[in-house]
């Protein structure tokens, strides 16, 4: 039997096409409908098996990537997501081998697409095949539930609507291939801040409710409907925080995109730029007119492009 020394996985990350939010509960959180929406920007995570270290700690992290500024609030220690996947999982399983994560990012951080919960989800996943756990996919999506409301969707991607507090998952009909260019913001936004910054703004907060509009033009490919379908509740709270996302968000739009919202707790910005049921060269001349505008807005750290849906995390 072949004794895997090194595994690496390769998750993405996401987009909320639609995020509704309820009221605050008792346990802090609130109850959510989450539609994720995994794009192509990706992290690789690669557990290496550590045995050989003196120290004895059950993981050492280190982190690389090209997401500029965002790599310094990367934490390096017991507090990073993927690491506490890791322990989570040792503690479920009864391993001790210590185990080297490298991080290979380019999912923004503290940047509204679940970066670290895709990198705790690929924990998961490379750390189960390097231990040799066994453990099945529904095993696992329990362990990323109970690290992380986003984790679970790391692990399955495509699009999915994400219901309690965004843990239980529920794939959505959507064969169309859609193109989006990302605007990252040189700030961060912590998601507890946004979502107290909900709760001042949205006290009598409704139940959240599943917009049937999105659910009809995700089945049916329809890029127009799609982009006036996408909603954030949290986009105000996070535009309260940092009002400058107005200018962002504008500036895409007036460029021509077909629909324009900050992705989850911010502060990225995301932009429908075509697909679906349009023409691609059509659709090819908007992005580059979006990428342009927001590049010379002097608002941006930097401007990528993804498209989606893309499957979850996978091997490398």
């Amino acid at each position: 039997m072949t004794v895997n020394t090194t595994v690496t996985v390769r998750v993405p990350a996401k987009v909320n096409l639609q995020l509704a939010v309820g009221p605050g509960r008792e346990d802090g959180f609130h109850d959510l409908v989450n539609v994720f929406h995994a794009v192509s920007l990706f992290d690789e995570v690669t557990a290496q098996d550590a045995s050989a270290r003196r120290s004895r700690p059950l993981t050492e992290l280190t982190a690389d990537g090209g997401t500029g500024t965002h790599l310094a609030r990367v934490p390096l220690d017991s507090s990073n997501l993927a690491a506490r996947a890791a322990v989570l999982l040792a503690e479920t399983t009864g391993k001790s081998t210590p185990v080297d994560l490298k991080l290979i990012k380019q999912i923004p951080v503290a940047g509204g697409m679940a970066g670290g919960s895709a990198d705790a989800a690929a924990a998961l996943v490379a750390c189960d095949r390097l231990w040799d756990s066994g453990m099945s996919q529904e095993d696992l999506a329990g362990l990323a539930a109970r690290l992380g409301s986003d984790v679970a969707f790391g692990l399955v991607g495509g699009t999915a609507v994400g219901t309690g507090r965004g843990e239980i998952l529920t794939p959505m009909d959507s064969p169309g291939r859609f193109q989006w260019v990302f605007a990252l913001s040189p700030h961060g936004l912590s998601t507890p801040a946004v979502f107290g910054e909900y709760d001042r703004l949205f006290p009598d907060a409704p139940e959240p409710r599943e917009s049937p509009a999105l659910r009809r033009a995700l089945a049916e490919a329809d890029t127009a409907a799609l982009g006036r379908a996408l909603d954030n509740d949290l986009q105000p709270a996070a535009l309260s925080l940092l009002p400058e996302l107005e200018r962002t968000l504008d500036t895409g739009r007036a460029a021509g995109a077909v629909g324009a919202l900050v992705s989850g707790s911010g502060p990225t910005c995301a932009f429908l730029v075509g697909g679906g049921d349009e023409d691609p060269g059509t659709v090819e001349a908007r992005r580059r007119e979006v990428v342009a505008s927001l590049e010379g807005s002097g608002l941006c750290e930097s401007v990528v492009t993804a498209e989606g849906d893309v499957p979850g995390a996978v091997l490398v």
